[in-house]
């Protein structure tokens, strides 16, 4: 088998594969408003709220990669018994459909959650509320009694390390102790300078940094250089394998008594290292509990860790990103990464994408400082009158998503005998435009259903909501969501005399309506 067949195989199969993540949890908060004066208290910038997310860090991300690869994955962690300890359990429960039984709560300690205060795109400042103490002794008793149960239901261990006091030298040995017994594979993300406190795992995955300091000081800037610090923690550790993440430079997999492996990355764009480390353990765990090889999962995760950096913050990866990616020659690769295309390709034909696709190219467009337009509609019989105000729209914003109206949303508002042409095809013509840099499909899925576009727009979240016509704000049922992210709803004027209906009436040899 081909190796690009063989690896879009091993990625269909994570779909069965089952990954406990032992670990650090954390709590990402991120505070968005904008800046408009310095304080007269101190020459510090305010800060005007507008509006406050969160989302899992830690070895929550590595837990959110695993979903986002299709795999069944469980968490073995401890929080705080507090109101952040409460939030990492709800998005732990909406991010894998069920509650958690490996979730611990500490009384003793608080929920760590990391902070980021952003004006605009810009981080001002970053708070982390932490206790870095060892966990109480009762606590990691407590949690490898959890493990022998959860060991049953898995076919490999992902160790998140971060350093907060959770995984103590002996709970480590336990947990690598009864993955062994069970014949499991056990991977790291490790942390410090001493990694012989993970004696015994299969794989570690250090970042260039840490794996020099983890062999002394050594050097590790050239291939030579990385497979001797690596050969030198291998023997001294007692570890399996190293596979070190170099940045620019790819990865490269180094054991005992086997050549080495040097994996190049392509030559993309990168926007944010962010979590990179997550999405790249993550696939390496995934392939390896679907029954993969270490050399196929290392390229899998170099695969993965060269998308990730192309989206903005902790995205997550995906598995249809990967098995694109497999299935893609370099220049179809680098437009699904999110590179800008080249102007004559530009011209040709805008991206029709998924909502969370869509999301991650806003982000990358916003982090370029770009000014992102939004509008929606049903676009059935495409006419002058589309055109002239999809321009007018583009001509207000650097970049512009319509959402469209999917078939089922255009029957609701329309009737049973529209849309004339199916949402693919009203896709394809909206994408074709070079007003258009994206399409989304939207819409209620039954009569009675929410048919705007207030879902999809609380997702984006663009600069700009674009409405044709002659409304009001306020009869516009988008408009308070849009306020509510800081968006500016424009109304725009749209051509007289033109519309499908009048098409479609002046087609059949009928009077327009």
């Amino acid at each position: 088998m081909m190796a690009e067949a063989r690896l879009q195989d091993l990625v269909e199969k994570m779909g069965k594969a089952r990954v406990l993540v032992i670990g650090d949890v954390m709590l990402d908060r991120f505070i968005y408003g904008h800046v408009e004066r310095i304080s007269p208290e101190s020459p510090v910038p305010v800060l005007s709220v507008k509006r406050e997310e969160y989302m899992l860090g830690g070895a929550g991300n590595a837990l959110a990669n695993l979903v986002g690869l299709g795999v069944s994955p469980a968490i073995l962690s401890v929080v705080g018994q507090d109101e952040e300890g409460r939030k990492v359990a709800t998005q732990l429960e909406a991010l894998t459909g069920g509650e958690q039984a490996g979730l611990m709560a500490d009384p003793l300690r608080p929920t760590t959650i990391k902070t980021r205060f952003l004006a605009g795109h810009q981080q001002l400042l970053r708070t982390d509320f932490e206790r870095r103490a060892p966990i109480d002794r009762a606590l990691i008793t407590a949690a490898l009694e959890k493990l022998v149960v959860l060991i049953k239901q898995t076919d490999a261990i992902l160790i998140s390390d971060y350093g907060k006091g959770f995984l103590q030298p002996d709970f480590l040995a336990g947990i690598i102790a009864q993955a062994r017994a069970a014949g499991l594979p056990v991977v790291v993300d490790p942390k410090g300078r001493d990694f012989s406190i993970y004696r015994g795992a299969d794989v570690i995955t250090p970042n260039k940094k840490e794996l020099s300091e983890a062999a002394g000081d050594l050097p590790v800037n050239s291939d030579e250089e990385v497979c001797i610090a690596s050969a030198g923690l291998i023997e001294s550790c007692g570890l399996g394998a190293v596979v070190a993440t170099r940045s620019g430079d790819g990865m490269s997999v180094v054991r005992k008594n086997k050549p080495p492996v040097h994996l190049r990355t392509t030559d993309i764009e990168v926007f944010d290292v962010s979590g990179a480390g997550d999405s790249v353990i993550a696939t390496i765990a995934a392939a390896l509990a679907a029954g993969g090889t270490l050399d196929d999962a290392a390229a899998l995760a170099n695969i993965a860790g060269s998308i990730v950096v192309t989206k903005v913050g902790t995205a997550p990866i995906r598995r249809e990103e990967l098995l694109q990616m497999l299935r893609s020659d370099q220049g179809d690769v680098l437009v699904r990464l999110g590179t800008e295309r080249h102007k004559a390709d530009r011209a040709r034909r805008g991206d029709i994408l998924s909502w969370e696709e869509a999301a991650e190219q806003v982000r990358r467009w916003k982090a370029r400082g770009l000014k992102v337009g939004f509008t929606n509609g049903c676009f059935d019989v495409l006419h002058v009158g589309h055109v002239s105000y999809l321009n007018a729209a583009r001509d207000h914003c650097d970049r512009l998503i319509v959402g469209l109206n999917t078939d089922v949303s255009v029957k609701i508002l329309k009737g049973p005998e529209r849309p004339v042409h199916e949402e693919s095809a009203r896709c394809g013509v909206l994408a074709a435009l070079g007003a258009v840099d994206s399409v989304v499909l939207f819409g209620a899925a039954e009569a009675g259903g929410d048919n705007t576009a207030r879902a999809l727009l609380e997702i984006l979240k663009p600069d700009i909501y674009f409405k044709g016509g002659d409304y009001t704000e306020d009869q516009i049922p988008e408009a308070p969501v849009v306020r509510a992210f800081g968006g500016v709803v424009q109304i725009m004027p749209v051509s007289e005399g033109h519309s499908s209906t009048a098409s479609i009436q002046k087609i059949k040899g009928g009077k327009a309506a």
